[in-house]
């Protein structure tokens, strides 16, 4: 029985040795000729991704994206310089909107503004006129996205974009807006009048107020950068120091702490 025993034993491990080392060659095999050929890895992956996707719908009823959040036009007001913090916590304030995409788009104007010499509370106030900062706002006459700007008139301008869809990424609308916008007041020759055009008023007697409400806006923004940038660091409480005892001593003063003033904090 021993003898039976250790023979079956013994052939067991040489059938399970010998198939572990098939296995081995055979993974070897493998990882060699994926590593000589890209395609057949890449086709590989792929396959294994859609079956992977395949069973997220089936669990959860859609295919689940990690890389959602890429897309999404959002930021940390906090990153912002305290200047552009400022405008994007105020304007966050007044129209209701969220500080995090406003961040973007604070921030995107400082950048274009800088390049194209406009001041960035000027295309934010067109922004807030024309659209409240709503990237999906149309107009009756067809003007689209954050600053209206006629997608038909100006397609040319949305081809560097990917075409005229672009009309509706909050980034691009606004870059376009602002090329439009540089180009009207190059035309009028002055700010008021540039904003005229901008709007269609130019040939009209009246704009409607359009102008002074977005000449208005910009100078309640560009206050607000102007009190963030001069506002000092809110500064440490100080411990005051102990009052002297006995006859005559001074009333304890407590130390002074330094406000931030800007608004929309």
């Amino acid at each position: 029985m021993r003898t039976f025993v250790g023979d079956i034993a013994a052939g067991f491990f040489e059938v399970t040795h010998s198939g572990l080392a098939l296995l081995g060659l055979a993974v070897a095999f493998a990882a060699i000729t994926l590593t000589a050929r890209p395609d057949l890895r890449q086709m590989g992956a792929d396959q294994l991704m859609g079956w992977l996707q395949e069973r997220q719908v089936e669990i959860n009823g859609f295919a689940l994206e990690a890389v959602a959040s890429e897309r999404a036009t959002a930021g940390n007001p906090k990153d912002l310089p305290r200047e552009q913090a400022a405008v994007t916590y105020w304007l966050s304030k007044k129209y209701r909107v969220a500080p995090e995409p406003l961040a973007v788009l604070v921030g995107e104007a400082y950048a274009v503004g800088a390049r194209t010499r406009l001041e960035p509370t000027l295309i934010l106030a067109v922004m807030a006129v024309e659209s409240g900062f709503n990237p999906f706002a149309q107009s009756a006459v067809g003007a689209q996205g954050l600053m209206q700007v006629m997608t038909r008139v100006h397609t040319d301008k949305y081809e560097d974009f990917g075409g005229r869809f672009a009309a509706f990424d909050p980034v691009a609308n606004l870059r376009v807006g602002v090329k439009v916008l540089q180009e009207c007041i190059q035309r009028a020759g002055s700010l008021e009048g540039g904003l005229r055009f901008y709007v269609g008023a130019a040939n009209l007697a009246d704009d409607g107020g359009y102008a002074g409400k977005v000449l208005a806006e910009h100078q309640r923004l560009r206050q607000v950068a102007e009190g963030a940038a001069r506002a000092p660091l809110v500064a440490a409480r100080t411990p005051a120091p102990a009052a002297p005892s006995g006859p005559g001593a001074l009333t304890r003063q407590p130390g002074e702490k330094v406000a931030l003033l800007a608004s929309g904090y």
